[in-house]
């Protein structure tokens, strides 16, 4: 009798230990004790760099050196730049006066002023690039540039592709120097400059 009970209390056992490991959870819910989670990529677009835009006080100037001559350059826009969209006419002023050295008495006159516009996009890839537009001195030998007369002039950027992040105003500027203060024989002189200018995208 006494065999018989401790078989039914070791079957009962046996048992209680089969349900209570049927109860547990399920071993593919374990996974790898030694595993620990791995967090989710998350891939965020990276922001887009800001364009440069020279005009964006309003105004600014250069300093620019061509042999003996140095000029200053100041330009400007009487377009506010949230209105320089790709379908406008931009408006770009330029002043100028020039100093030469060594000073010797001699004047410096402006033959030509020219200004190309090139159209890129966002990547810096080139779009198109509108036609020169050029003021040439219709007097011999020139516009009188030297301080304290000056130069000024307005050429305006016209409409560019849609998808135009920035243009890059590129400005040509003949200078022609007497060789003496008496000389008709004058040196010319050669300076370059370039402004990046952003495009407004309505909408942004």
């Amino acid at each position: 009798m006494r065999t018989a009970r401790r078989a039914a209390v070791a079957v009962a056992a046996g048992g209680l230990a089969l349900a209570l490991a049927g109860c547990g959870p399920a071993p593919w819910e374990y996974g790898d004790g030694d595993a620990t989670p791995s967090p989710t990529a998350s891939t965020a677009s990276p922001a887009p760099a800001p364009v440069p835009n020279d005009l964006s006080s309003g105004s600014t100037q250069r300093e620019l050196v061509a042999g003996a001559v140095t000029a200053t350059v100041d330009y400007w826009s009487t377009l506010s730049m949230d209105l320089w969209t790709a379908d406008a006419v931009k408006p770009v002023s330029i002043s100028m006066v020039t100093e030469v050295s060594p000073d010797d008495g001699q004047k410096v006159y402006l033959q030509s002023a020219t200004m190309v516009a090139v159209a890129h996009d966002g990547d810096g890839e080139t779009l198109s690039a509108l036609d020169p537009q050029s003021d040439t001195s219709a007097v011999s030998p020139g516009y009188l540039v030297l301080s304290p007369y000056s130069y000024s002039q307005t050429f305006n950027v016209g409409a560019v592709p849609a998808d135009t992040a920035y243009v890059q105003l590129q400005f040509t500027y003949d200078f022609l120097v007497q060789t003496t203060p008496t000389s008709k024989e004058y040196a010319k002189q050669t300076a370059s400059d370039t402004l990046t200018v952003a495009i407004f995208q309505p909408g942004e």
